[in-house]
């Protein structure tokens, strides 16, 4: 492809912006309404079972919050290093990053409503006759875990608002492109300090703690990894889609495909050196408050799930995305996204529902692991689900779909692997 430097470069409107009658722009509503049906329904057929409401509004929860935590990690690194390859696909990652400040709003009920129902930690009572809580109550009590997850929210909701009005501020005015490129990479390096504390403390705090007799240094990276796996397979597949729906063509290419493949496929490896190395120091020190954990996930019901998050977060994406090919086939790829955005739901039920089974074994007295997936699970995740479609494709219809004021966006159209 080649152009008349002389002349400013300008990408085809009908490629870069969803005109009003497109079903991309009747999204947000489809959105909406299957958030809605999706978490009254979730409610309704728990029949009162609080517990398994908001186990089930929980995984949903964090699923998505994995996806938009993401995106901002995207926008911050891109930012950070200077790339040039990733400018025409890091509005999509901008538009998941933006759904933050919603999903912000989408944590308050757990905060306040279902803090007692997750939380072993919540109970006065319980903390007081626990030696290992009690030790732990400086820290694990609900004042302070409100104070925490507001600061959290606020990082989250303060930095995607910054780069995203940023980005998007300065859509085709060269000028202010320039401006507030240079501003986005000189606060990027702060941010992403800020950005790495939340996101760790965050896990610690929603997941972690699900737990409190249990812990883990590694377990922040651990979430983290997953979160930037899954923010590739959502770039990836929205753009294929896209594509499909006859925009982006000519301007993200085969080899941002190839890009974002390889970024798969080094995830893959980092996420599994991450469980990896939290699974064998934990089990190879043997100490019981910790083996523990890993102990009832290896029981019951709950064995299969483990064999099958082994096999389906390493050894399966991995050996497909070996080759090249697979790399810049848009088939391939939708394949392999799509079975990574799968597997970061497993990942966080086995994160999740555990805990739960755990305590009802303990309290039936059968010791028994089960290992329950009814109508609340299926219709708390499609609504949390719901919700964050409605979000992201309310921002992907609002500006263009690229950051047309990017003073490097004809370097990152004309992209080549070598």
């Amino acid at each position: 492809m080649s152009h008349d430097h002389d002349k400013p470069f300008v990408l085809p409107a009908d490629q870069i912006h969803i005109p009003a009658g497109s079903m991309w722009r009747k999204m947000p509503i489809i959105g909406l309404l299957l958030g809605a049906a999706g978490i009254g329904g979730a409610w309704a057929t728990s029949h009162g079972d609080t517990h398994a409401f908001w186990y089930a509004y929980l995984v949903g929860y964090m699923v998505f919050l994995a996806f938009a935590l993401g995106g901002l990690f995207f926008t911050i690194v891109q930012h950070l290093v200077r790339a040039g390859w990733s400018i025409a696909v890091r509005r999509i990652a901008e538009n998941a990053m933006i759904t933050l400040p919603v999903l912000c709003l989408l944590g308050l009920p757990i905060i306040f409503l279902g803090a007692h129902d997750l939380y072993h930690w919540t109970d006065v009572a319980a903390v007081e006759h626990d030696f290992m809580l009690n030790a732990k109550k400086a820290y694990l009590n609900e004042g302070f875990f409100r104070i925490r997850m507001f600061v959290y929210f606020g990082v989250w909701t303060l930095l995607s608002l910054f780069f995203y009005g940023k980005s998007t501020g300065s859509d085709g005015k060269p000028e202010a492109g320039l401006r507030a490129a240079h501003s986005m990479r000189f606060w990027a390096a702060p941010a992403l300090f800020l950005f790495a504390l939340s996101l760790s403390f965050a896990a610690f705090d929603l997941l972690m703690s699900l737990d409190p007799h249990w812990f883990s240094t590694m377990f922040g990276v651990y979430y983290f990894a997953g979160s930037a796996l899954s923010e590739f397979a959502l770039i990836t597949l929205t753009v294929i889609l896209l594509h499909k729906s006859g925009y982006l063509r000519g301007v993200v290419t085969t080899e941002h495909y190839h890009d974002l493949g390889k970024f798969l496929f080094g995830f893959t490896v980092f996420y599994t050196y991450i469980a990896f190395s939290q699974y064998f120091l934990i089990w190879y020190a043997n100490i019981p408050e910790e083996t523990m954990w890993f102990g009832y996930r290896i029981a019951d019901d709950f064995l299969p799930l483990t064999f099958l998050l082994v096999l389906g977060r390493f050894f399966i994406p991995f050996f497909f995305l070996l080759r090249r090919g697979v790399k810049r086939n848009a088939f391939t790829l939708t394949l392999a996204s799509v079975w990574v955005l799968f597997m970061q739901v497993v990942d966080m039920f086995w994160l999740i529902q555990p805990v739960r089974a755990h305590h009802h074994a303990l309290e039936s007295g059968d010791h028994v692991m089960h290992m329950h997936i009814g109508a609340v699970d299926i219709l708390a995740l499609l609504g949390v689900a719901g919700v964050f479609i409605a979000a992201f494709t309310w921002a992907l219809g609002r500006k263009a779909l690229v950051p047309t004021g990017d003073p490097r966006i004809e370097e990152s159209v004309q992209f080549e692997n070598f």
